[in-house]
């Protein structure tokens, strides 16, 4: 006898079967940073004239979130309430300056182009907001996971950005300029009219691209939830359609009953 098939509901929610590598991985596109939830648009903005300033900002992004979590968490029970904001905000600093400091001593040349936009990482809304909603109520581990995970997609987001803006401005892809390689190249080079649009370099670059990107994000986003909807009606039918059914079976029996 051939096993009847069960329709999956859509409206229950799946397990989850590694929280880790959920939290690990939801800043990629589920809850990016800029695209979903619009954070540190001013370094989106400022520092994504090309892909390598972008990848370095990310990377002391990743540094000072991922380091704040982490202190943040071991010291939650310690910290009153009423003194959290100040105790996050010195927490931040801290590694805001070793990183600051660093920069200027390794990467010269993306200490300069990076310049005031450093220090203000300190008031990145990211960096904060992990903080105070995620690692002050979390353990360590999961805490460091978090902050490593939304800023591997805050970086992500600034290389996109970088990237598009950089090749549809000069026609080329510059590494080891900004960066401490070992070497410097150029790649994709091209001299194609549409691969050298001045605009996207300069200041209004960084709109039309982030608001592009955006509307891409948000596209996908739309769809996916319309394909939902989709599902969990023709989930109700089926469900409205077996209760029928059932329904009918049972005046059957009934009606054979009094016969």
């Amino acid at each position: 006898m051939a096993e009847k098939k069960v329709a999956k509901n859509p409206m229950k929610p799946k397990k989850k079967k590694d929280t880790q590598w959920t939290n690990l991985t939801k800043g990629f596109i589920r809850e990016n940073p800029i695209f979903v939830f619009l954070l540190g648009m001013c370094p989106a903005l400022a520092v994504t004239t090309t892909m390598e300033t972008g990848l370095g900002m990310g990377l002391l992004v990743i540094f000072v979130l991922t380091s704040s979590n982490i202190v943040v968490s071991l010291l939650k029970d310690l910290i009153p309430k009423e003194v959290q904001i100040p105790a996050y905000i010195v927490i931040i600093a801290t590694f805001v300056t070793i990183v600051g400091l660093l920069t200027e001593a390794y990467a010269y040349e993306l200490h300069q182009s990076l310049g005031v936009f450093i220090p203000l990482i300190v008031v990145n809304c990211l960096i904060m907001g992990r903080a105070t909603s995620y690692a002050s109520k979390n353990d360590v581990k999961s805490s460091a996971i978090d902050g490593f995970g939304m800023a591997l997609g805050f970086t992500g987001a600034l290389m996109l950005i970088g990237v598009t803006r950089e090749i549809f401005s000069s026609g080329a892809i510059a590494l080891g300029v900004y960066l401490p390689f070992p070497f410097e190249i150029s790649i994709i080079n091209t001299e194609m009219y549409v691969f050298n649009m001045d605009t996207l370099g300069g200041p209004a670059g960084g709109f039309i691209v982030i608001g592009v990107l955006l509307a891409i994000f948000t596209a996908r986003g739309n769809a996916l939830k319309r394909k939902r909807e989709v599902e969990r009606q023709a989930w109700i039918e089926q469900k409205k359609k077996e209760a029928a059914e059932r329904k009918r079976k049972k005046d059957m029996e009934s009606a054979g009953d009094a016969a």
